[in-house]
């Protein structure tokens, strides 16, 4: 009898079209057995002459679908079965669930086609979908990934989706969200008391309403988002009002790839994680100026249709550059639920375009930009999550609740770090229910024992996450120090978890060892061994605390006092306002004052002295718009005076020479130049003192500072030419959005020997 073997594939290779091909894949190669869905991923017995199974395995493993990831297969000889053809079998109950689901695909070009053409019977269908597209993560309600647990069981297949569901060398082939006209969820739209059925009638309308100038709410595939005409200064102008969004940009749909090109510089690299099957917002340097989009930002965000909706609004006549944001008000999580969408939206939103399908979790659009060292996450969830972002040597299950801005979740299961979607800021309620929906939503799709199960949490005591912590049925809790994780985060991207590295944290606020606020923080050692604090920007103090990241002139206030004979920087050319005084005069007191390192705040400090002096109306704004000026200047000379005496970097000669070009009339673009210049330089010197002092050959960047694109590319260059390996985050965010990966690496050691003295 001819040889057997069972194989266990695991990755992503549930709902991604895998069994279908395995079972081509196997009649090609003259094998008999069969594959089915595994709580572990994907098992295939299959039995034949070995040449035969040797080339299908290599097959298997070099040409998988397009969706597929494939993180490893396990091949052991078996028993033969006797088996004479192959089939499909269906999913097999029971055993430790740890497949790794997909994230949602965007519309392929076979489903496109269809769309448009006359006579298919899926034509305009705004619900099509195949095994190489459509929803997956946002529609899963369980595991394994089959139709009747997903938001279409409620949806029966007609006779003709189900004879496509059942063929084996069809394309659908347990395609779960499949349908057609005839059995699938449809479009209408709600406009006041007027209502359009009827996916055509509705999406064409939707069109002409946008086209007319009104802001429409539209369901997408993880949430709603509101739309208007992007070059409609009005629509623009009363969807920032409705929505409060004062000045952060609006992220922009392009309706092709020909029109995103007209909009943003689009290099071959950023081209490609536009047209990813990610599909996020790419974040480039902007070619146009939309008046009311991007307020003071040379950059523009914009994304290509991704869902069979779109490319309809499009082809019915809706502008040809969209706004295309978030539905909610400002810092809210994004609206999801039909009747939620409804109460939160009345006033921002005209008219409504509502699809029948459920969405099983919100999911905003994901972010990305390409940085000095390749691409960047800058916002991590459709496309994205919840894929698995590393492997690590974890025991047992892992819980990381990330921090209180720009919440994630990480949960290690298997072996597998699993990153949750952006899920918002935890001082909002909203958002903070939509993190502890998420804990509840990852936890229970993978069945975890909660006796057995390791939680990290930020270090920061009054953390809304580390509260959420102490309510966990977990009986082992792992402080995580904030900026030790950002530096981990980078280590377990790389699975370089022994690898001794030097590691800057540069960020706004977390709470340190001391119980200051750190935020410019060097560290030595590695996530095996741990991480020691060996340099740190010379600490200030923050006036009023957590409010000074709110205004920047506040902040000032800390740092400026650390330097002598300031001028009257109520005067011209400075103007601060009245509450620079009384920010300095809690300084004099030493009331409500803070200290610490934050290089964050060092940057507002900065900004405030060339003009940003009103308060903020979003995160880093201020930063972002010394950057934008930095970047609009000439080649800058040498940088202004950072230096480094073990263990401080001091921000004071920084602050001195940005204070004495002000007031000589220096150009405010030529000063932002040299300011980032000087900091890069600074930091560089410092890195390989260090780096050299400590026998270290690598030096990890993280932390949102390093979002900034200047001064990422500026240090880099000056790291490298050290020269040093230089590492940065690229598949988990370098702002707080990453923490929760580099929590998870840091808990490892929870339960055993080798424990970090720093989480002892």
């Amino acid at each position: 009898m001819a040889p057997a073997q069972l194989l266990r594939v695991r990755g992503v290779v549930q709902g991604v079209g895998f069994r279908p091909f395995v079972f081509r894949l196997a009649r090609a190669h003259g094998l008999a057995g069969w594959v089915l869905n595994a709580g572990e991923g994907v098992q295939i017995h299959v039995e034949g002459p070995a040449p035969a199974l040797d080339s299908f395995v290599a097959e298997l493993a070099a040409h998988p679908p397009p969706a597929a990831r494939i993180a490893d297969i396990e091949r052991g000889a078996v028993a033969p079965r006797g088996f004479v053809e192959f089939g499909i079998r269906e999913s097999a109950p029971g055993g430790a669930l740890t497949v790794r689901v997909s994230p949602d695909l965007p519309v392929c070009e076979a489903c496109v086609a269809e769309l448009f053409a006359a006579g298919d019977r899926r034509h305009g269908y705004p619900y099509v979908n195949c095994t190489d597209c459509g929803p997956r993560y946002s529609i899963v309600l369980g595991l394994p990934y089959d139709r009747q647990r997903t938001t279409m069981r409620g949806w029966t297949l007609c006779p003709a989706c189900a004879a496509d569901y059942d063929d084996p060398l069809d394309r659908r082939f347990h395609a779960q969200p499949v349908a057609c006209p005839a059995c699938g969820p449809h479009f209408r739209l709600r406009h006041g008391e007027r209502e359009v059925p009827g996916d055509e009638a509705a999406i064409r309308e939707a069109a002409r309403l946008l086209a007319a100038g009104l802001v429409l709410a539209v369901k997408g595939i993880g949430g709603y988002h509101l739309a208007c005409d992007a070059f409609d200064a009005a629509a623009v102008a009363a969807l920032r009002e409705r929505k409060f969004r004062k000045e952060k940009p609006f992220a922009l749909m392009a309706g092709d790839l020909a029109a995103a090109r007209r909009l943003i510089e689009l290099p071959a690299a950023a081209e490609a994680l536009l047209t990813s099957t990610a599909r996020p917002i790419v974040l480039a340097p902007a070619r146009v100026e939309i008046p009311g989009v991007a307020p003071n930002c040379r950059d523009l965000g914009v994304m290509l249709p991704y869902a069979p909706l779109h490319h309809l609004l499009f082809a019915h006549g809706a502008p040809a550059v969209l706004v295309l944001t978030s539905a909610n008000r400002a810092s809210e999580p994004i609206a999801y639920e039909d009747e939620e969408a409804a109460a939160r939206l009345a006033g921002i939103a005209d008219a409504f375009l509502i699809g029948d399908r459920p969405i099983a979790r919100r999911m905003d659009d994901s972010v990305c930009t390409l940085s000095a060292l390749g691409p960047a996450v800058l916002r991590r969830a459709r496309g994205y999550a919840p894929g698995a972002v590393a492997r690590l040597p974890a025991a047992g299950p892992i819980l990381a609740l990330g921090a209180d801005l720009k919440s994630a979740i990480t949960l290690v299961v298997g072996g597998d770090a699993f990153v949750s979607q952006h899920l918002g800021d935890l001082d909002h309620y909203d958002a903070c229910r939509a993190f502890q929906e998420t804990v509840r939503d990852l936890t229970a799709m993978y069945e975890i024992d909660w006796q057995r199960v390791v939680v990290a949490h930020d270090l920061h005591p009054q953390y809304a996450s580390t509260q959420f912590a102490r309510t966990l049925a977990s009986s082992k809790m792992v402080p995580v120090q904030h900026h030790r994780a950002h530096v981990a985060s980078v280590l377990a991207e790389r699975q370089a978890l022994d690898r001794p590295v030097l590691g800057i944290a540069f960020d706004g606020t977390g709470y340190g060892d001391d119980g200051s606020i750190w935020g410019g923080e060097l560290f030595a050692g590695s996530v095996r061994d741990g991480l020691a604090r060996v340099a740190h920007l010379r600490p200030a103090v923050l006036p009023g605390g957590d409010a000074a990241a709110r205004h920047p002139v506040q902040a000032a206030a800390g740092y400026l006092a650390e330097l002598a004979d300031l001028p009257d920087l109520t005067a011209a050319p400075f103007g601060f306002p009245p509450l620079y005084l009384r920010a300095r005069e809690l300084v004099r007191k030493g009331v409500r004052t803070f200290p610490t390192t934050s290089a964050g705040r060092l940057f507002d400090t900065a900004a405030a002295l060339l003009g940003f002096t009103r308060p903020i109306s979003y995160e880093g704004q201020a930063a972002i718009w010394l950057e934008q000026l930095a970047r609009g200047a000439a080649p800058a000379a040498p940088g202004y005076p950072l230096p480094f005496a073990a263990p401080e970097l001091d921000f004071r000669p920084l602050l001195a020479a940005v204070i004495a070009d002000r007031r000589a009339g220096r150009p405010v673009a030529e000063i932002a130049a040299a300011f980032h210049h000087g900091l890069a330089a600074g930091v560089a010197a410092a890195a390989v003192e260090l780096a050299r002092r400590e026998g270290l050959d690598t030096v990890v960047l993280s932390g949102g500072v390093f979002q900034n694109r200047l001064l990422l590319e500026r240090t880099a260059a000056l790291l490298a030419a050290a020269p040093l390996t230089v590492w940065t985050n690229h598949q988990v965010p370098a702002n707080d959005g990453g923490i929760s990966l580099g929590q998870a690496a840091l808990a490892l050691p929870a339960a055993g020997a080798g424990l970090p003295r720093e989480l002892r």
